[in-house]
């Protein structure tokens, strides 16, 4: 090592023998000037770190929510229960809100009916480990909801982990039952149940009654939910000894009016992502109020609508898209249904005076903004246009006005075969109920506090972006079939979409509008918001992240399957592939299956796609080819997508397996399930696959993103 005193000699001995000389010497310096400068200005010029990355790493429980901070003292759910002296716990894994809204009403009603101290958990807030510390004193009950292809919720992520890793930990004093939600329309129904009680049984678990089962195909959530709880109590009385006790209504929420508030401190029905999930919130830009333009009228001649509506991001440089990604929008219930409940509920007059909410328990979340308004909470916070359950009927005797409303209602909800049929005949609202039970009686007594804990919270709903961001990268579309189906035995009511209708409204309120009116048009929406944030037709809308994507390489073969609104983004992959032919690039094949009912009524899009397949085609290489099916031709016989798919098997599978191409189904889960057998039934006939073959091939497809759907259960979703 050199000592201080040669330091300065050697110092000046590489000065001298490296001054540059050349012309690749000084380029060398200035290469490493420009490098060093980049390096110091890390962290300052670029490579900034995110704000508000903390957000992702944050545990929900330690998050502020809409109604303040509230840290658990533990994650560990034995000792929460011991600490809170509650003996069962009810574990919820909700994505839309179904799940969670069960699990709180049955915590309630155990504790009021049995006595029994309960808590309803999310599953994001405990240690999944800690579930083997409960006790044989001690009772969990799962209530778990499945989506897409079999997954679990966003919130249920960690516990999916843990419950299918095998885990070593002995589950022998641990006492269970559990009730699945999902759709029989999608493939892998009620998946997350049946894997839950599969591998708690193998672990040595105690499971008290079979898992119920919830099906949205039929619409009977509410209904299996309320036979497998009658169950589940049952079982508490025969099997457990529990004595059952006269329920006493016990509010989960405190409501109180404080006029001292003004409108600047008052939440007027603006959305906001929950905190309880920071996975999904990353997955979705801020919500805003985007401005609506150029709606238009897609249908041709019919007495339905179908909304082409395009929405500016310009003033929001914060929200951006990807071609097939989802614009998730927050709707507001219809004025007649908001005036039905106010007048039921005798609110008119302090319909606009500020409220305040504040839970009885500490470890129930608040979901409902505070302070706000009733009118607020009944326009944007609360579905009050959702099915009434006959669970909610039977709560409602206790308020009800007179002798005559309870009677009805009792009766209503404790006959199924009544409440069925009542319901082919009758639009039920829980407004509409209340007005039924009581038409000259107001439900003085009602608490708003019940109002809130029986109904769900509003939530956004999707529509796949129609446009492409390389074309319109400030401009996202949606297409939206307008929902307005008659009742079964009753033609003369109908069950109205509430964010379709209040599209329709929008788009029909636009200065540039030309959508007739039809009868669904009489709806009337407050198209302003409380506090004019809306003002120049605006909505609340924000973008959701997808993995419904266009392969990477332009050259990779695409087949898209879509019927009806189904077509929305494909309408976008293939106007950005013809762009990129128009400029010389060279793309894949294309093949698109088109179903919807009459060619010249509700064949929308068609001159775009007409066009499109004339430029792409313009040299007579057939690179985008549509097939089409049409259900409801006069003289002809019903055709459907996947009739046409199997008649085109052959072409497809050797698209897939020799030239990798992609294959993307959008529309009804039913539509994508029948897609799905007739390309099985193709390959039992060319290979003589069986069922699990045929498994086993569209799976590994879908590992590897070769197979992407994007489906719904129902027309609006």
């Amino acid at each position: 090592m050199a000592s201080p005193s040669t330091a300065p000699v050697l110092l000046k001995l590489l000065a001298e023998n490296l001054q540059p000389t050349t012309t690749a010497d000084y380029l060398a310096l200035i290469l490493a000037a420009v490098l060093g400068a980049a390096y110091l200005s890390r962290g300052s010029l670029w490579d900034k770190p995110d704000p508000y990355n903390y957000i992702y790493f944050e545990r929900p429980q330690q998050q502020s929510g809409v109604a303040g901070s509230q840290t658990l003292v533990s994650r560990n759910i034995a000792q929460k229960l011991s600490e809170s002296d509650k003996r069962a716990v009810i574990f919820w894994g909700s994505q839309s809100g179904t799940a969670e809204r069960f699990a709180n009403h049955l915590a309630k009603e155990i504790q009021s009916r049995f006595g029994i101290g309960a808590l309803s958990a999310d599953l994001s807030d405990y240690e999944c480990d800690s579930i083997a510390d409960l006790t044989d004193k001690q009772l969990a009950l799962f209530v778990l909801s499945t989506y897409g292809e079999g997954d679990p919720s966003d919130n249920a992520n960690s516990f999916w982990e843990w419950i299918n890793k095998g885990t070593q930990q002995t589950l022998s004093k641990l006492q269970y039952a559990a009730f699945g939600l999902g759709n029989s329309n999608y493939k892998y129904y009620n998946r997350v149940v049946d894997v839950t009680v599969a591998n708690l049984n193998k672990n040595g678990a105690k499971q008290l009654l079979p898992a119920g089962k919830a099906d949205d195909a039929e619409r009977s959530t509410d209904e299996d939910f309320l036979a497998w709880k009658d169950d589940l109590f049952s079982m508490f009385r025969t099997r457990l000894g529990l004595e059952e006790q006269v329920v006493e209504y016990q509010p989960t929420i405190y409501v109180t009016e404080d006029e001292s508030l003004e409108p600047i401190d008052l939440h007027h029905g603006e959305p906001t992502h929950s905190r309880d999930n920071p996975k999904a919130t990353a997955a979705c830009s801020p919500i805003r109020a985007l401005s609506v333009t150029n709606p238009k009228e897609l249908f041709h001649a019919s007495e339905r609508n179908c909304l082409h509506m395009e929405l500016d991001l310009s003033e929001h440089p914060e929200i951006y898209y990807k071609t097939g990604d989802h614009l998730a929008v927050w709707p507001s219930n219809p004025e007649s249904e908001v005036e039905i409940l106010l007048s039921a509920l005798q609110l008119h007059d302090r319909k606009d005076v500020p409220l305040t909410f504040k839970s009885a328990d500490a470890s129930t979340k608040l979901q409902i903004p505070t302070p706000t308004t009733a009118l607020a909470l009944f326009h944007r916070y609360l579905e009050i246009c959702a099915p009434v359950s006959r669970t909610t009927i039977q709560g409602l005797a206790a308020f009800a006005p007179t002798s005559e409303a309870k009677s009805h209602v009792l009766k209503l909800g404790r006959d199924r075969q009544l409440y069925q049929k009542f319901l082919k005949e009758n639009h039920l609202t829980f407004g509409r109920l209340l007005q039924l039970a009581s038409p000259k009686t107001p439900w003085t007594s009602l608490p708003l506090s019940y109002v809130i804990e029986t109904l769900p919270l509003m939530q956004p709903r999707y529509y796949s972006i129609s446009s492409s961001s390389v074309l319109n990268p400030r401009r996202a579309t949606i297409t939206a079939l307008v929902a307005a189906d008659p009742l079964p035995e009753n033609s003369e009511q109908k069950i109205n979409g509430v964010t379709s209708n209040y599209l329709l409204a929008l788009s029909q309120a636009h200065s540039s509008s030309r959508i007739p009116l039809t009868e669904t048009s009489a709806l009337k929406y407050d198209l302003l918001g409380s506090s004019s944030a809306l003002s120049g037709t605006k909505l609340f809308a924000h973008i959701r992240r997808s993995k419904f994507k266009l392969p990477i390489q332009a050259g990779t073969p695409i087949v898209m399957v879509a019927a009806g609104t189904g077509l929305a983004p494909f309408r976008a992959f293939i106007a950005e592939r013809t762009k990129l032919h128009a400029i010389g690039k060279p793309i894949g094949q294309m093949i698109l299956f088109f179903g919807c009912r009459r060619p010249e009524e509700d064949f929308i899009y068609k001159e775009e796609l007409e066009a499109a397949q004339n430029v792409v085609n313009a040299d007579g290489v057939e690179r985008l080819k549509i097939i089409t099916a049409f259900s409801r031709v006069e003289g002809q016989l019903k055709v459907y997508v996947q009739q046409r798919v199997g008649e085109y098997g052959h072409e497809l599978i050797s698209l897939i397996e020799e030239k990798s191409a992609s294959f993307y189904i959008c529309g009804r889960a039913s539509m994508a399930r029948e897609v799905g057998f007739s390309l099985g039934d193709i390959m039992k006939a060319l290979r003589g696959s069986n069922d699990a073959d045929v498994k086993s091939w569209s799976e590994g497809l879908k590992r590897t993103g070769k197979w992407k759907e994007d489906v719904w259960g129902f027309a609006e979703k």
